[in-house]
């Protein structure tokens, strides 16, 4: 499974409805850190199959749910279990340590 978008229309039911944990990548076009996770989140989604959905939200194509979870730089991470704000990883990070927060969070 890989990294699929999500917008302001469909965040609801792709992520927080969701019945499995969701990280949620808010990025941007322009945000060169941006494209240095985007490899890394695609490493993940087939590392972590099923265990962890792995989603992307262009913060200027959605700035309202950008705005609700009080994005204020990119890359952000949100994960999100049950419905639920789990935990935030803010900025670029290398592969283990995601793994590593990610594991910690789930």
């Amino acid at each position: 499974m890989g990294v699929e978008k999500v917008s302001d229309q469909n965040f609801e039911s792709e992520v927080l409805n969701s019945s499995s944990p969701v990280i949620v990548d808010f990025w941007a076009e322009w945000c060169g850190p941006c494209r240095m996770v985007a490899p890394v989140l695609d490493e993940m989604a087939s590392e972590l199959g099923d265990k962890v959905k792995i989603v992307k939200l262009n913060v200027d194509e959605n700035p309202a749910t950008a705005s609700k979870y009080g994005i204020m730089s990119i890359p952000t991470l949100l994960l999100f279990k049950d419905g639920q704000l789990a935990s935030r990883q803010v900025g670029a990070a290398p592969k283990a340590k995601m793994l590593s927060w990610v594991g910690g969070a789930l």
